[in-house]
C-alpha cells in the first residue's frame, strides 16, 4: 500500500512527491534544464512544474538567474527549502502513522491489483 501526499493550490499542485524531487535536482544541479534532464523530462516541462510551485505560495521556491556567456541558473530558496523540508518531514509523519489500526484494516481490505474490468 502505497500514500501519495499532494498539496492543493485551487486546481494546482502546489507540492507532491515529482514536485520535491524536482526541488532536490534544482538544488543539486542548479539548473531547471539539468534538474529536469537528470529526472527524463523536458526544459518546458520541468519549467511549467516550477512556475506551478512559484505562483502557489507565498514566496517562490525556485529563483532564477537569465542565462549570459557566464551561464544562467536556478536555485532554491531559503523559502523552497523550508516547505521541501516540512513536506518531507510531513511524508514521513504520515508513513509513521501507516502503521496504525485504520491503515492495517485498509491494508487487509484491499487487494494487490485490480479485478479484471467488466466493461465492455
Amino acid at each position: 500500500m502505497k500514500i501519495k501526499v499532494q498539496l492543493f493550490c485551487g486546481d494546482e499542485i502546489a507540492m507532491g512527491p515529482g514536485k520535491a524531487d524536482l526541488l532536490d535536482a534544482i538544488a543539486e544541479h542548479g539548473s531547471i534544464s539539468a534538474a529536469g534532464k537528470s529526472m527524463g523530462m523536458s526544459y518546458s516541462r520541468a519549467w511549467g512544474l516550477v512556475d506551478v510551485m512559484n505562483r502557489c505560495w507565498n514566496d517562490p521556491l525556485v529563483e532564477t538567474s537569465p542565462g549570459s556567456h557566464h551561464g544562467g541558473g536556478a536555485r532554491v530558496t531559503e523559502f523552497g527549502r523550508t516547505v521541501l523540508g516540512e513536506y518531507r518531514a510531513l511524508l514521513i509523519r504520515l508513513e509513521s502513522a501507516a502503521d496504525a489500526g485504520e491503515m492495517a484494516t485498509l491494508r487487509g481490505a484491499l487487494l494487490p491489483s485490480p479485478r479484471p474490468s467488466r466493461k465492455g
